[in-house]
Formats: structure tokens, sequence, C-alpha cells
């Protein structure tokens, strides 16, 4: 009954600041809740698409390189333990009007029932041939209403650089939902597509009682590296590798309004204990226990959190079918295309989230609770007091443990590929900088008040403003408090968003050299220009020097994405000039005369252990060959690795003569405008995809902006959060106050001169918290930079402090702080002196 009373009179009093507290821990975990929903159901049903097209095969053998030649499926097919094989060519083809590809799988029918049933064909009942036919396909209902085409409509497909013309024969046995899928004879789907003799992939199913461990590593040791023996799991691990970095990152961003929201009630419960520390005294002559005392405050805590967390997990749930429903399954990231995936209620998720918003409450309410209890009965009852329940936290060991171990936490490398050790920096520098404020605050006020009294005409008003924060500074630390977490983590994403931004900016000015850029194909791997039509492209009037370019792939890890093989006209001896090096390269003279220089990214780096001048063997031609690491370049585009080659190189191991892309530079006094004229009346200049470099530069910015809408939104959270953070403080102090402005009203003070010291105060200390925050935010924003970007994506980037963003945040924050405390003080104030005053007697 104590322990509801307590409750109830606290609620009654002083809803406002209860209701800020459970909005600010609903508001974290609905970001987190909502994050971990959409993520973890467009992975599960990217995942669940995935294994669908490999349907009951035990293992999968694939080429090292996209396509490898058929003659190997009859060895396959013979080999011992091997109960049943199916081949498969698997395109991604590019289709006209649309801005993505379109899965096609070729499939031998007859094998293929018996391994992956659910992607056969569902011909008409009176044309039972049309799963053999040369000029049929077979759409999935997502396919069918993505095309906008019905069973018996043409669509048109891109191979190379003509249009091939298929009839839609009818639907799929079963797809996931939104799964866009084409499927059709294997020999019509290599003939149609040029890849007469090519295959992408062979299911093998085993006989029982095969032991598939050891099959599929004894396969590997025949096969060697130019295969590669993987099974379903391994295409799941290549999804969950792709996205991990993406969906962890999301993941912690959101959880930072959570920790904003537990320095909320920390700052809400001090604020509490401090006011009813009388209250508390009392209760403790009349018999109240300590312990009895502290659960009492930790119940408070868990129940401010339990409202919080229960309004987030509904909140959290309505924000992801929102999402999903108006911005697709990824936030922007791209990496679950074609699936639809529906939010669903998890369990383990929602104990979770509900978990993390009562731990994070009720850890923010443990240092007062333990103040409360720990305090004397005798002292607590006398007024002035108040700032002594507050000394400890002015204790700097702690504060300077977690810095210090912060650092240390920053050097160490990524744990399970992702950077582990640099959040934990991150926290504990959040920590250990809010924990030092106490002392902080002290030092500064205290010198700005000695500094001041030294004028002889100081105002009366900035006099006690001053006095105020130099001799309180526990209550000035905890009202800064708000303001110093909130612009810190403004400023600290803000730098590294603008860090991105401008060195993908920078990186592009690089790396877009040309005047014209052309591609064929531009969402498909079906695409490319023929040696007689690079020709003719190359002597379209106007064009001084054609750059060819293709763009291939290689596997090297079946548990790992592929890595992107880029062959282009590279010097050498200068690679800089088309990329953006990340240090020293190997010049021609230090190579010997047969071997092969490659430059790779930085990610291959990290992933794979390559070094400046190291030797490796890439499975790339038909018996692979052994390159030298010439140098390390900067990729904003491919986290998952890419390798450079020579394209002349690259035509000699492969003999692959086609081309992707064309770098165009145009002839002094040449119109851009002629030079696209000239391509478009080429025979096949309808398939090319010709861009401007400012048009590139834009839509990879736009994609850009897109992928960071959560890290503006939490920004802006961030913001919201520190403002209700002031609210709530220094109303609560302003209340607490009211026998300190009634004795200054006795003393002849004035209103407006009471409100001029609380306007005074609000701007001091959220100047000093502004102040503070920006030395925090910019520390973890250089964590950000130097250790979690580059652990999580693999890559480098340049620091660009953004002044004019933050300068303007920071006026916004010192203007609302300053309203608020005036706000907030009117209602003190007006109370009667007298009846103020007499509180103390």
């Amino acid at each position: 009954m104590l322990a509801r009373w307590l409750l109830g009179s606290e609620w009654r009093s002083h809803r406002g600041r209860a209701l800020v507290a459970i909005a600010t821990i609903a508001l974290g975990v609905a970001l987190g809740y909502a994050v971990q929903l959409i993520n973890s159901a467009a992975f599960n049903e990217f995942s669940a698409a995935a294994r669908s097209l490999s349907g009951e095969a035990d293992l999968q053998v694939r080429g090292a390189q996209p396509w490898f030649g058929e003659s190997i499926y009859p060895r396959l097919s013979t080999e011992a333990g091997v109960a049943l094989t199916s081949p498969v060519l698997a395109l991604d083809v590019s289709v006209p009007g649309q801005n993505a590809a379109l899965p096609v799988l070729g499939i031998d029918v007859f094998k293929a029932s018996r391994i992956a049933p659910d992607l056969m064909g569902v011909p008409s009942p009176d044309r039972p041939f049309d799963t053999l036919a040369s000029d049929t396909v077979f759409l999935s209902s997502a396919a069918q209403q993505w095309l906008n085409v019905k069973t018996g409509d043409d669509v048109a497909l891109q191979s190379g650089t003509s249009i091939v013309r298929l009839r839609v024969a009818g639907g799929l046995v079963r797809t996931r939902p939104g799964q866009r899928l084409a499927v059709m004879d294997i020999a019509a789907a290599q003939w149609k597509f040029g890849k007469v003799g090519k295959l992408s992939r062979i299911d093998v199913q085993l006989e029982r009682g095969v032991d598939r461990e050891r099959f599929k590593r004894d396969l590997q040791a025949r096969l060697g590296n130019q295969w590669v023996v993987a099974e379903t799991r391994d295409a799941e691990s290549r999804t969950d590798r792709l996205s991990r970095a993406y969906r962890i990152n999301m993941n912690v961003l959101a959880l930072v309004a959570l920790f904003t929201g537990a320095f909320l009630v920390f700052s809400t419960q001090a604020l509490g204990v401090v006011r009813r520390r009388a209250q508390f005294a009392m209760l403790r002559v009349l018999g109240l226990t300590r312990g009895q005392l502290l659960r009492q405050i930790l119940l408070e805590g868990a129940l401010l959190g339990l409202l919080g967390s229960l309004s987030g997990l509904a909140l959290g749930y309505a924000m992801a079918r929102g999402a999903l429903h108006f911005f697709g399954s990824d936030l922007g990231g791209g990496y679950f295309p074609g699936v639809q995936p529906q939010v669903g209620f998890e369990p383990l998720a929602s104990a979770l989230f509900l978990t993390l918003g009562i731990a994070v409450s009720v850890l923010g309410s443990l240092a007062p609770a333990l103040e409360a209890a720990r305090a004397r009965p005798a002292t607590a009852l006398k007024a002035g007091a108040e700032e002594g329940a507050l000394a400890r936290l002015a204790t700097p060991w702690p504060a300077l443990i977690c810095l210090l171990a912060a650092a240390a936490l920053t050097q160490l490398p990524p744990w399970f590929d992702a950077p582990i050790a640099g959040y934990a920096a991150v926290a504990l520098l959040l920590v250990g900088g809010i924990a030092l404020m106490p002392r902080v605050t002290a030092l500064i006020f205290g010198a700005a008040s000695r500094a001041f009294a030294a004028r002889r005409h100081a105002g009366a008003a900035s006099t006690l403003a001053l006095a105020r924060l130099a001799n309180a500074p526990g209550h000035a630390s905890i009202a800064m408090g708000g303001v110093l977490s909130s612009f810190a983590l403004i400023v600290a994403m803000a730098i590294m968003v603008a860090s991105f931004r401008v060195s993908v900016e920078d990186w592009l000015v690089h790396l877009l050299y040309a005047d014209l850029y052309v591609r064929v194909a531009p969402n498909g791997d079906t695409g490319g220009l023929r040696p007689g039509e690079q020709s003719l492209l190359a002597a379209v009037p106007g064009i001084k020097n054609a750059a060819l370019a293709r763009t291939s792939r290689l596997t090297l890890d079946p548990a790992r994405p592929d890595v992107a093989v880029l062959a282009r006209e590279i010097d050498a001896a200068d690679p800089g000039a088309k990329l953006q090096m990340t240090g020293t390269v190997l010049s021609p003279s230090e190579l010997r005369s047969n071997e092969t220089p490659v430059w790779v990214s930085e990610a291959m780096i990290d992933l794979y252990g390559y070094r400046l001048g190291q030797r490796v063997q890439l499975p790339l031609g038909d018996n692979g060959h052994v390159f030298v690491v010439a140098g390390v370049w900067r990729d904003y585009v491919r986290q998952s690795g890419a390798i450079q080659i020579r394209l002349a190189d690259y035509r000699r191991l492969t003999a692959d003569t086609s081309a992707t892309d064309v770098a165009i530079t145009i002839q002094p006094g040449t119109r851009v405008e002629s030079v696209i004229a000239g391509l478009r009346a080429l025979p096949f200049g309808a398939s090319l995809d010709l861009s401007q470099p400012g048009e590139i530069r834009a839509r990879t910015l736009v994609i850009f902006d897109r992928s960071f809408a959560v890290t503006y939104l939490l920004e802006a959270v961030a913001i919201v959060i520190g403002l209700f953070g002031v609210a709530a403080t220094f109303s609560a102090q302003t209340l607490a106050r009211a026998r300190e402005f009634g004795m200054l009203r006795h003393v002849g003070v004035t209103r407006t001169q009471v409100l001029a010291i609380l306007a005074l105060e609000g701007g001091m200390l959220t100047a000093c918290g502004i102040a503070m925050g920006f030395l925090l935010g910019f520390a973890i924003s250089l964590i950000l930079v130097f250790v979690v970007n580059p652990q999580s994506f693999h890559w480098s980037m340049s620091l660009h402090v953004p002044w004019t963003v933050l300068g303007t945040v920071a006026l916004v924050m010192l203007a609302s702080s300053c309203s608020t405390a005036v706000i907030a003080g009117r209602g003190a104030v007006s109370v009667d002196a007298v009846r103020a005053v007499k509180e103390d007697w």
C-alpha cells in the first residue's frame, strides 16, 4: 500500500515529466524494434527465396567464374555417391524500361522436376510442350505483375544489344510472395542469351547414406580452385555477410535514442530524489528500511521503463508495417531486392526490447536510488542539503576508467566480422564523458564566477546565475547532461555522414574522368558489346577515345559474396589516374616480365588478407593464374571486394572480347549532344544506356541520402529528446528551488529578474553543454569514421565537419533551452513568496 501510495502521489504531482521519460523510452524502443522487425523479415524472406531455388539439392557445384563449360556435367553425373544432377543456367536479364533485372533460370525440366519441383512451369492444358519450347518463358506472379503481362502476352528481354521476345506460357508451381522469377528450358536459354555450352551451376542430390561433408570435401579437392562446391547454407551465409554490417549499424543507431532515454530517466529520477529528499528521510525516521526505499525508487524507474517499452513495441510494430508498405524492405540499403516480406510478431525480439527498455530505466534510477538509501535521515531533513545528495556524481575515477577503456577498445580488431569493440568504445566514451560533467561543470563555472565577480559593474542577474551554477555543480551537470548527450550524438552522426558523403563525392569526381559513359544492360549480366559493335561505337564522329571495360565476378569463398572483377584500360605506371589509390603502388619495373598486376580494393585487404606486393592465385581463365597485388584503391560501391585488372590481360586470360562499359572522351569543340545523337543512330543504339558524369553523381548521391534516411531521422530524434530533457530537467529544478526563489523575492528581487536568472542559467548551461558535446561528439565521430566504418564496410574515408549544420542546430538548441527555462520557471515564480519560504521553517 505504501508503494502504491508513493507511486500514485508522484505520478499525480509530476505526470508531465513522467510522460516525457516514458515517451523517450518508447521512442528508443520503437526505433530499435522497427528496424529489427524490418531487417529480420526481409532477411528471412530473402533467404527463403534463395533456398527455394535450390529445392532438395544436397550440394551445388559452381564455377569460380560466373559461367563454365557444360563438359563437367557428365563427369559429376557419374560420380560415385551421386543420385541425381540437374544443370542450371542462372542469369540476371535486363528488361527494357525497367530499373532492375529479372532473374531467369534455364532448367532441364526432367531433372529439375525431381530436385526443385516448385520451379516447374505450369503450361496451359492444350499446350503441354511449352516447357520445352524455345520461345516461351514461365513467370512468377510477382514477375507478371511487375512486367504487367499475363499468360499469352509477349515479354521483351535484352541479350547483349539485341532484344529477345518470348511468349509468357504460364506461371510457376510455387514461389515466395514478391519473388520475381522467370523459368525456361535450359537449351533455349543458352541459345537466346548467347550462352551456348555454358552453365551457372549443377544441383547435386546424393544417394542415401553418403556423408555429405566428406563428399563435399573430397569433390572440392578433386576439382580444384576453379570450382566451388557449396551447400544451401552457404547461400544464406552469403546473404547474411552482405547485409550484416548494414543491419547491425541500423540497429545500433536506433538504440541511440534508447540510450538517451536512459539518461533522461536518470535525470528525472535524480532530480525527483533530490526534491523528495526530506520526504524519504521522514519515511526512514518512521521505520522504512534502506532496502525498502531502494526497491521503491527502482520500482518507479522500472514502471517508467515498462510503460515506455510496451508503448514502444506497439509503435515499433506499426512503424515497421508502414515502412515496409511505403519504403520497401531494406530502408534504402538495396540488399533485399525482389522480395515482399510481411512483418510478424517475434517473441524473442519483443522480449529483448522489452527487457532493454526496463533495464535502461532501472539503470538510470540506480544511482539516485543508492544515494537516497545511503542518506542519513537527520541530514536529509535539513533544507539546503540537496547538493550534497549529488556530490558522489563528481567522483572522476569511474569516468576516467570508462574513457581509458574506450581508447583501448578502439585498437581491437572486429569480432565476428562486426565492429563490436568500436561500438563498445562509443558507449563507454558517452558514459565517461557524461559522468565527467559534474567535475568539468564545477571547474568551468567556478572559474567563470570568480572572473565575473572581479568586475565592478557586474549585473545582479548574471552574478546570481553564475554563483548558482558554480556552487551547485551537481544540479548544473544534470541539466547540462541532456544537452550534452543529445548534441554529442548529433555531432558524431553528422560528422560521420558528412565525411562519408564528401568522400563519395571526391571519389566520384576522381573516378568519372570521361565526358560520357555508355553501358549495355545496366541492370543485368547478359549485356555486352561484341568487337564489331565496339569498332562502330568508337568510329562515331566527335569521339576522341572510347575506353572499354568489362565487368565480371569471381567466387573466392562460397560463404562470402562474389568479388567483382573490373577489366579496364589502366596504365600500370600511373594507376592513380583512373583509380583513387590509398597508398604506394608497384611500378612496372618492380614486376617480373611474366607477372600480371592487379589492383585490389580495401575490402580485399580486410576480407582476404591481400597485401601490397603479394602473389595471389585467382581462378581467372581456364587454369587460373598467379597475379601480383600492385596497389590498393578505394571503392565505395562493393563492400564485398573488387579487383581491377588491365583489359588486355583479362582478354588474354579469358578469351572474352566483349565490353559492358565504355568511357568516352569527346574531341575538343564537340558538343556532347551531337555525340549522343550519333550513338543513338547506331544499329544497336536503342539498347545503350548513356549517362554524363553529373547525372551519375546525382543518382549516386540520391541513393546515398536514401540509405542514410534513418540516420537523418535519428539526428532529428536526438534533437527532440535533448529538448525534452532540458524541459524536464528545468521544470524539476525550478519546482525544487521554490524556496530559493521565495527568499530572493523577500529580499527584493523581482519576478522579471528571477526569470532573467533562469534564462541566463539555461543559456550558459546549454552553451557549455553544446561546447562539451561538440568535443565528445567529435571524439565519437573519430571512432565512427576511422574504426566502425572501416571494420563494417571495409573502406576508409577522410574527415569532414559540417560546420553550418552543427552551428544551426546549436543555435536552435540554445534558443529553445533559454525559452524552456523561462517557461518552466514561470510556475515556480508565481508561487506566493511567503508560502514558499515557510517550507523551510
